[in-house]
């Protein structure tokens, strides 16, 4: 039965900022990659019926991970909804991702919703990824610098 993940966190940031660091490709390889991996993003065309091509690459192993999608919803600053689809056939079906920024008192409330993640990955890991992910994405979208 395929998973289901939802994730919760409060940014100190801006929401045109968070929904920015969502949509841009070198970004993405930054912040999106659990700890251990490095992630390459290719072709993001960031607009509704746009898709995008990603891998994240095990450090260690060297091992990739290829995956790719398509925006299904976009709504500047508030909402991103698309698809994911593995490239291994180990690991079948489509899973799909909303993403939904609200503006809050210090800065940007952020809902993670992921469904229909494959049997063969453990929900609880997938949990333990995207908290390591949504830590970094902090890091790279708190800190105002204006230089």
């Amino acid at each position: 039965m395929p998973g289901t993940v939802k994730l919760h966190r409060v940014l100190r940031a801006p929401a045109e900022r968070v929904y920015r660091a969502f949509i841009n490709p070198h970004a993405m390889a930054k912040w999106s990659p659990p700890d251990g991996f490095y992630g390459v993003y290719d072709d993001l065309e960031a607009r509704v019926g746009g898709t995008y091509k990603a891998k994240f690459v095990n450090f260690t192993t060297g091992e990739e991970h290829a995956f790719g999608g398509e925006y299904v919803e976009l709504v500047e600053n508030e909402r991103i909804r698309y698809t994911d689809r593995f490239d291994d056939p180990n690991m079948p079906g489509e899973m799909s991702m909303t993403v939904t920024l609200t503006p809050v008192s210090c800065g940007t409330e952020l809902t993670l919703l992921q469904e229909g993640i494959p049997d063969v990955i453990p929900v609880e890991m997938c949990h333990l990824g995207w908290q390591e992910s949504l830590a970094a994405l902090a890091r790279l979208v708190e800190p105002e610098i204006n230089q």
